[in-house]
């Protein structure tokens, strides 16, 4: 009973266990590039998540939008190492095979990032909320063309229960202590992208007093 109490709580309050956590990424893109807002700080962000997947051993999972006409993901962002990569007509990532990968990797909690926020985003975690799932949506890595667009599908998600948070806080949730085996190359990751990070649209789009997390 204990243990389930306990659980529960860790559930509501969205604590993340690296071991029942998977990282998926969304339809970002080479067709996209020029249409969405904040599009390269988008890639930057989703290219420190999949170092950081590798780093940590979080599985990766992607999702390409009819990759026949819109191209694959983009070259910049490292998806050799992913658990799954499903090409997809419905606008939700929860596809047959992504379902399967994820009872089969007994995940519990989802880190979603991608794009469009509106759209796939925001049906990808409406989906994943509905079977239970804890999802995490990074603020500075989701996007849309239009900007205004990203804010309102965000208060939607965390009207219903989605959590809303920022890629270098979930990556400090993950390790949880200073004395975690991998902290030391999480550190020097965060460095090699925090002058990006300074810049980045989508986590500065209200500027940096009001940006929210």
């Amino acid at each position: 009973m204990a243990s389930r109490i306990a659980a529960s709580s860790a559930r509501s309050l969205g604590r993340l266990n690296a071991s029942t956590t998977a990282f998926l990424l969304c339809d970002v893109q080479e067709r996209f590039r020029a249409g969405i807002y904040g599009f390269e700080c988008l890639v930057q962000v989703a290219q420190k998540m999949s170092k950081a997947s590798c780093i940590l051993k979080i599985p990766l999972i992607v999702t390409e939008q009819y990759s026949k006409g819109l191209g694959n993901t983009v070259e910049e962002i490292d998806i050799a190492h992913a658990a799954l990569v499903d090409d997809k007509s419905k606008f939700s990532m929860l596809t047959d095979g992504v379902s399967r990968k994820l009872e089969e990797l007994k995940i519990r909690s989802v880190v979603l990032y991608g794009i469009e926020s509106h759209v796939c985003v925001m049906q990808t975690c409406l989906d994943l909320l509905e079977k239970n799932y804890d999802v995490h949506v990074l603020s500075d890595a989701v996007s849309s063309m239009n900007y205004p667009e990203i804010d309102i599908a965000l208060r939607r998600l965390a009207n219903h229960g989605a959590f809303v948070v920022s890629s270098e806080s979930v990556l400090f949730q993950l390790m949880n202590d200073s004395k975690h085996p991998d902290f030391k190359a999480i550190s020097s990751l965060l460095k090699e992208f925090q002058p990006a990070a300074t810049q980045n649209k989508l986590l500065y789009r209200q500027g940096p007093s009001t940006a929210q997390l």
